[in-house]
């Protein structure tokens, strides 16, 4: 164990193209942490999560992955920073013109030395705790349902073992049935692998089933870092506004559903 947090955001600050996203946001996570990032649309939660990953670099503050200032660290250390991290995007970025195999396999060839043979193995480790059939290894993406294609993402942001995931809307699209199985995965491969996580998503049961503590984006800040129970409660006018009607509702079941 070390004495840093997995993630470290200090005073971010984030123009674009003249407007500003972020004015100052904090925000820290802990090891073993699953934690979802929410906020109105244009609240500035895909920007923070490309600043994460290192796509998008902010106009003043820091981000510390595994303690290690991202925006400062050399190519080795970047790349090094990389290869402890997965990342499941929203629209699942797997490569058409490859099998399901190769697809998650080619972190594995990317990243180290192995041969094909247990590189090969290791994928369909990978695969099957992704809760997929062994048959759809060799299928292409186009042949797989749009919640297996879910699970063959997370299959490959897992392939290298990562301590960390980030996962971009990971049940958006989905069925409530299938969200909900996509949900137990998470908390399946969190258990057992140890990951932090961190969530973009709009998905209220997924925020209530899958989370720790929730972050709320707002006015360019944080504000409220909190399990849902006490979030759905927060007086904060912006944070009433986004869990009133259809979502207050939804909230209210969760709520009632856990016992509170």
């Amino acid at each position: 164990m070390t004495d840093y947090s997995v993630i470290e955001i200090d005073h971010l600050s984030t123009y674009l193209g003249g407007a500003r996203v972020h004015k100052d946001v904090n925000l820290s996570i802990s090891r073993g942490e699953v934690v979802g990032i929410v906020g109105d649309s244009g609240a500035g939660k895909t920007t923070l999560l490309r600043e994460m990953l290192g796509l998008t670099q902010p106009t003043s503050g820091s981000i510390k992955l595994f303690g290690q200032d991202i925006f400062r660290a050399s190519s080795t250390e970047l790349l090094a920073i990389q290869r402890r991290y997965g990342v499941l995007f929203q629209q699942n970025a797997l490569f058409s013109s490859l099998s399901l195999l190769e697809n998650v396999s080619f972190p594995l060839q990317e990243h180290t030395d192995l041969d094909v043979s247990t590189i090969h193995q290791l994928a369909l480790l990978k695969i099957a705790m992704a809760g997929l059939p062994t048959d759809a290894a060799f299928k292409s993406p186009a042949m797989l349902s749009g919640g297996m294609q879910k699970r063959a993402g997370l299959a490959r942001a897992i392939v290298l073992d990562p301590e960390l995931i980030f996962l971009d809307e990971p049940t958006a699209g989905l069925d409530p049935n299938t969200a909900g199985g996509f949900d137990e995965l998470i908390l399946n491969l969190q258990a057992t692998m140890g990951l932090t996580i961190v969530i973009i998503t709009h998905d209220l049961d997924t925020l209530w089933t899958v989370t720790d503590r929730v972050f709320f984006l707002g006015d360019g800040v944080v504000l409220s870092a909190e399990p849902m129970p006490e979030l759905v409660k927060n007086p904060h006018p912006v944070i009433q506004a986004f869990f009133s009607g259809p979502r207050g509702q939804i909230a209210e079941m969760g709520y009632a559903k856990h016992g509170e």
